[in-house]
């Protein structure tokens, strides 16, 4: 048996205020939409992975979501653009990392990295 995908589930009031940070300022697209679930992604590129934390590495706490990025500084224009008030960084971190924390519509802690 092999793990073919791993899916965050998010509980949210209105499925539609997600298009708004996954699709239109992180460019994910949209790969299901039955009204009471949206699912967003990249699926040419996406891996299968799961984390388990006691913190979010620099005194940070734990997010609920990690996305890596091909271009952080993009992302960062992006989530400023879009009015989403970055929580921490941009920081360069010692584990080989550039990253920041934004919140998304439904106030989850979401770290936005790129590898060095």
């Amino acid at each position: 048996m092999k793990v073919r995908r791993i899916v965050a589930n998010l509980a949210a009031a209105d499925v539609g205020a997600a298009k708004r940070f996954y699709q239109d300022a992180l460019g994910l697209d949209p790969v299901m939409d039955h009204g009471w679930i949206a699912t967003y992604g990249a699926p040419a590129t996406m891996n299968a992975q799961i984390s388990v934390a006691t913190e979010g590495g620099s005194g940070t706490p734990v997010p609920d979501l990690s996305i890596e990025v091909d271009d952080l500084d993009e992302a960062l224009r992006r989530m400023r653009a879009a009015g989403f008030t970055i929580e921490y960084g941009p920081a360069d971190e010692p584990w080989g990392v550039r990253r920041f924390y934004v919140r998304d519509p439904f106030g989850k802690l979401v770290n936005i990295l790129a590898h060095a």
